[in-house]
């Protein structure tokens, strides 16, 4: 049968189909990471991304498409991580502007949907790059204008546009020679076609796991009868009743009565004696059980209560407490002109932004990038006109500004450091007295002097700047590149140093992580001030995770 046209609940499948996709590939995605570091997480950012608004969907019930289209442009915009995934939630939020006028869409929608996300996702990136999922999604959007007059059959249609996405996905690396080098694809644009194909399985009728586990809603849990919460209410009338038997009841009859139940619902639970059967299941239609008990006897002791509606009930009170502790909060600490919020990776280096003054630390960075919901929690968080936020780290910049774009009552400063030293000298050389937009370009000014060096182990071998590397290698990685390789941690900071430092570096700053022992790290630090005896040395205890040491130059 030709199927022309998809509505809301044939797309709501299929996006849950493609958040489930990418999940169960995640791992194999992060893989394709260029750098050959144990922080690539592209997969586990863009899975992360969708699902946050596969729990926003799957609480539906019944969605018109507009309803569905807030559902997944919010979720992905607020649980946005990482470039890929913010990239990925302007992709979505772009293609619902377009089907949130419909009730239902067909090729042509889907192509002007392809273009507004392509369109959105290119505004939000200040340079794009091709060869990445930035080229992927338009070559699928430019392949929609292509044969939207010529393919009648949206099945067709649809394995086309895929097709010549993994086509555009096969070419990244002649466009990006850093994939080239690597030997590798594409992981953001591999990425988007996982959730496109999963879309079309579910599109194809092919039996997909459509479930969401999460922590949101409320279940009665089968064994214990005791409540716990789940991101899913699929069915969402808890129904209890007592049959009060006149006709013959036997083992058949009771195995019969389980057996519809459980086709309408879940959660069931039936318990019998001679004289009464008492029945408990949760489900989209309890008419439907109610008659299904009415052919064994009369009905008492009949209670229906929509969960759906007591978890929003219980949402709302939660927010009216939630509001009035932060509200209280908010009392205690008196507004004042500026406040800061950074990211931050380790125990040493909380207390030195703390020390610092930063009056928000969202703990992240290197192996989990924090979402654009976790910036707006917060500058919610934080009682200042004026909040400048510091990511520091290369693919947290984007959430940052995401989230900068839905705040209104606030001004949002986003001060783009690529590193924890570059936010440490920014936050150094914020100057009270001035104004916020006469410190912002002093800090953009000082943070562009800074040089950032990171040692940790090579994930898989691999070739890369002209540099052999094995797995579990030692590697130096400046702000653009693999300097240093090596077998001992020491030796190979010490080698990045040589690339980092000149005849104008005055500081240098070294970051020891909770793998390295303070005697070590004092060791390291004494050789260095040794052998740069125009430089400053400053040794401090990071306590970040993954990297023995993060080191800057200044």
């Amino acid at each position: 049968m030709t199927i022309n046209r998809i509505d809301a609940e044939m797309l709501s499948k299929m996006f849950l189909a493609g958040a489930k996709n990418i999940e169960a590939k995640k791992e194999w995605i992060n893989e394709l990471n260029v750098f050959p570091v144990p922080d690539g997480d592209t997969g586990t950012n863009m899975s992360l991304t969708i699902m946050a608004a596969a729990r926003e969907v799957s609480t539906l019930n019944n969605p018109s498409m507009a309803e569905l289209a807030k559902a997944i442009s919010s979720g992905s915009l607020r649980g946005a991580r990482g470039n890929s995934g913010v990239i990925l939630s302007q992709l979505f939020r772009g293609f619902t502007k377009v089907i949130k006028e419909y009730d239902e869409i067909d090729k042509f929608t889907i192509t002007n949907a392809f273009s507004k996300a392509v369109e959105t996702a290119y505004k939000a990136v200040m340079k794009p790059k091709e060869g990445t999922i930035l080229t992927v999604a338009k070559g699928m959007a430019d392949k929609c204008v292509e044969i939207v007059d010529e393919v009648e059959d949206l099945e067709e249609f649809i394995r086309q546009v895929i097709e010549h996405g993994d086509y555009v996905l096969s070419q990244t690396p002649e466009m990006l020679p850093v994939l080239k080098q690597a030997g590798v694809v594409d992981s953001g644009g591999q990425g988007l076609m996982q959730v496109l194909k999963g879309g079309f399985d579910a599109f194809l009728g092919k039996e997909v796991d459509l479930s969401i586990q999460g922590s949101n809603h409320f279940v009665i849990n089968k064994s214990s009868a005791t409540v716990e919460e789940t991101a899913d209410i699929k069915f969402g009338y808890c129904t209890e009743f007592i049959v009060m038997l006149d006709k013959e009841y036997t083992m058949d009859t009771e195995h019969e009565f389980k057996e519809f139940l459980g086709s309408i619902g879940d959660s069931l639970v039936v318990v019998s004696d001679e004289d009464i059967v008492k029945v408990h299941v949760h489900t989209n239609d309890p008419g439907l059980a109610i008659q299904k008990g009415l052919t064994y006897g009369s009905l008492t002791s009949m209670k229906i209560d929509n969960m759906r509606e007591e978890h929003h009930e219980r949402l709302i009170k939660d927010a009216e407490k939630l509001a009035k502790i932060q509200a209280q909060e908010m009392e205690k600490t008196p507004k004042k002109e500026v406040g800061f919020i950074a990211v931050s990776i380790g125990q040493g280096i909380n207390e030195i932004f703390q020390e610092l003054g930063v009056d928000y630390l969202i703990e992240g960075g290197q192996t989990m990038n924090p979402s654009t919901e976790d910036m707006l929690n917060a500058i919610d968080k934080v009682n200042a006109d004026n909040i400048f936020i510091l990511p520091n780290n290369k693919n947290i910049i984007l959430a940052a500004n995401q989230a900068k774009e839905l705040i209104e009552d606030k001004n949002i400063i986003v001060i783009p450091t690529k590193t924890v030293p570059q936010g440490i000298t920014a936050v150094i050389n914020y100057v009270l007295d001035k104004s916020v937009e006469d410190n912002e370009k002093s800090m953009l000014e000082e943070i562009a002097r800074v040089k950032t060096g990171q040692v940790t182990y090579a994930v898989r071998d691999t070739n890369i700047d002209g540099k052999e590397i094995k797995e579990n290698d030692i590697m130096g990685i400046g702000d653009h590149s693999i300097l240093t390789v090596g077998r001992a941690v020491e030796k190979v900071t010490k080698d990045m140093l040589k690339e980092l430092v000149d005849d104008e570096s005055e500081l240098i700053s070294i970051y020891y992580g909770e793998d390295i022992s303070e005697d070590i790290a004092n060791k390291l630090a004494e050789e260095i001030t040794n052998e740069y005896k125009n430089c400053e040395v400053e040794i401090h205890f990071g306590g970040q995770p993954i990297y023995y040491y993060i080191v800057s130059v200044e």
